[in-house]
């Protein structure tokens, strides 16, 4: 199943730190935070302005991006997590 964002929509999916234990201590899944890196899946044709010409998009697929933790709606394609946010959620692309 393909996933094409609309406006100024962008589908990233969460990548997952590498976990640490520190003195032995393991953390349940349900007890860690969302991760804030995320990879960029796909990208939306960007935003009418009041003229109704399109603003391009500051990222493309492929760019690794800073997110809110809890910004976006979590959704499942091909029982993999994916999140879709607006482009001005976005925090910073990682270089």
């Amino acid at each position: 199943m393909k996933i094409k964002p609309l406006g100024d929509r962008v589908l990233v999916k969460r990548t997952e730190p590498v976990e640490e234990i520190r003195g032995g201590i393991i953390i349940p899944d349900t007890a860690k935070e969302k991760p804030q890196e995320a990879e960029v899946v796909a990208v939306g044709d960007g935003k009418l302005d009041d003229n109704g010409k399109r603003l391009p998009m500051n990222v493309k697929a492929g760019d690794r991006i800073l997110i809110g933790k809890y910004s976006g709606q979590d959704i499942k394609v091909n029982d993999v997590e994916h999140t879709i946010l607006r482009e001005d959620e976005i925090l910073a692309i990682v270089e």
